[in-house]
């Protein structure tokens, strides 16, 4: 790819940030539901989906990546200044 195509810092820390405004509204939802979810599972002391134990370990392994990635950039940013 040739410079004139490759993103500035500003357009990767723009898509960045957007990315992570999206990222906090549909967090703050899912632990909502999750929450309620943990309420009613143990209020009803049912069986528990074995999809749903792989896809939380799986959702679990990726924001610990993302964290990693965050934290980062958070020391790109800051060794820069």
């Amino acid at each position: 790819m040739d410079e004139k195509n490759e993103p500035t810092v500003e357009q990767s820390l723009g898509v960045l940030s957007e990315a992570l405004g999206k990222a906090s509204v549909d967090l703050v939802a899912v632990r909502a539901a999750v929450d309620r979810a943990r309420a009613d599972m143990s209020s009803h002391n049912g069986s528990h989906v074995r999809t749903i134990i792989t896809d939380a370990e799986r959702a679990v392994i990726r924001l610990r990546e993302t964290e990693d990635s965050l934290k980062e950039v958070l020391k790109d940013l800051t060794e820069r200044g």
